[in-house]
């Protein structure tokens, strides 16, 4: 129950977890939690955290204490953005809509998944410009549907795109090849339902996609039933075939810096940001500023793709040592208390994006869970500020946290 501005079975995002475990019928449950193979990058995510301490100050007037930052022009509550994550429905029936309505009630950011169950303009429409939105992009081997999904985005008012860049190859995910695990039929990926359509139908009674090749290869396509990943026969690339989905279309091991970023800048400027998402060495970063992309989030995919990768906050000094504030560093994965938010800017980060956390709160109680979850590390991120001694997040900084090595022994940074 309930009391005063707490629930009282649900005090931390640990609580949160617990109660979402419960709703979730295991499929979800295996889909949402799990890393990649043995799951050891996914466990470090969360260790990384607890080899920092807070060195707090005292006796500074911290009646006031401002937890706002500016992104994408706009102001957020706190330096927090909610992650994009596919396939939301599956945690609540109401979905990412639930999830944008929570971010605009608290003011906070919203990340899309290409893969969401609700349709991007959908979500747009529900933030109505009160908070800003970004859409995590895949960019297919077929550039055509990307292209399409960009424009749409352009148009719903999104104001960058984070292009994934650590999905060459999908992730070897055991509980997802033991369930079978796919997306229940009730359910669509909304931002390319109208591809689907147009596949099965086109305006004359045919299909658009197959009427105008040669008759042997149109009658070859319209035979294949299904989608099929994209693979590599000799020195030739075979392109994914059937309706978009996650396990044939996400991964694409021809992505490069030359051949795509120009090319996503020409597609997306200046209406939307280029941002890239996945970058965790300062080789890459540097790269990253070659190519002038705007901003960069470090992240391993939520522990999803390559088992064994540094953990994002350990990945994160070098990254921003070579950015040099030159522009934007935010980071994902492992964050769940607000002395976590406190330790990555510490480090260096601009703002942090929240996954997990969110589809529990989604599956507890769908819009009001979400508020939960952002009320949650939104209070604990202020009270730490102010047990820190610090008043504006712009203020912390590397000089309020100690590292502890495995022998104990504590280093200032």
């Amino acid at each position: 129950m309930a009391q005063g501005d707490h629930d009282l079975n649900c005090l931390n995002i640990d609580d949160l977890e617990k109660l979402a475990y419960t709703r979730m019928d295991k499929m979800t449950r295996d889909y949402y939690n799990e890393g990649a193979d043995s799951g050891s990058t996914l466990l470090e995510n969360l260790k990384a955290y607890e080899k920092y301490r807070i060195r707090p100050r005292v006796l500074r007037d911290v009646s006031i204490i401002v937890t706002t930052t500016t992104i994408f022009g706009h102001k957020n509550a706190v330096p927090i953005g909610v992650a994009p994550t596919a396939m939301q429905r599956l945690a609540h029936s109401d979905g990412e809509l639930a999830t944008a309505r929570a971010c605009k009630k608290k003011g906070i950011a919203m990340g899309l998944s290409s893969f969401a169950t609700t349709s991007l303009e959908d979500v747009a429409k529900e933030c109505d410009g009160v908070v800003p939105n970004v859409l995590q992009l895949y960019l297919f081997e077929e550039r055509a549907h990307s292209k399409k999904l960009i424009a749409r985005a352009k148009k719903a008012g999104f104001k960058a795109v984070f292009l994934t860049v650590d999905t060459p190859y999908l992730g070897r995910r055991n509980a997802e090849i033991k369930n079978q695990f796919k997306l229940p039929s009730h359910f669509k990926i909304e931002n390319f339902a109208c591809e689907e359509d147009d596949e099965e139908q086109g305006a004359d009674g045919g299909n658009p996609r197959t009427d105008n090749l040669p008759a042997n290869t149109s009658a070859k396509r319209k035979a294949k039933k299904g989608s099929k990943a994209g693979y590599t026969d000799g020195e030739s690339r075979v392109l994914p075939t059937g309706p978009i989905t996650f396990h044939t279309h996400a991964a694409n091991p021809t992505l490069s810096w030359e051949k795509d970023i120009e090319w996503l800048k020409q597609e997306c400027c200046p209406e939307m940001e280029v941002w890239v998402k996945g970058i965790a060495t300062a080789e890459d970063a540097i790269l990253a500023l070659h190519h002038q992309v705007r901003g960069i989030v470090v992240s391993n995919h939520g522990g999803r793709q390559l088992n064994g990768a540094l953990a994002t906050l350990d990945a994160l000094p070098e990254v921003v040592e070579a950015i040099q504030g030159k522009i934007p560093v935010h980071v994902d994965g492992g964050i769940r208390h607000g002395t976590d938010v406190f330790k990555a800017l510490a480090l260096g980060a601009d703002f942090v994006w929240v996954g997990r956390p969110a589809l529990w709160g989604l599956a507890y109680k769908g819009q009001e869970g979400v508020e939960l979850m952002l009320k949650l590390l939104s209070e604990e991120f202020r009270l730490c500020m102010a047990l820190a001694g610090v008043t504006k997040v712009q203020d912390i900084a590397k000089e309020y946290l100690v590292k502890i090595d495995k022998s104990g022994f504590v280093s200032k940074l």
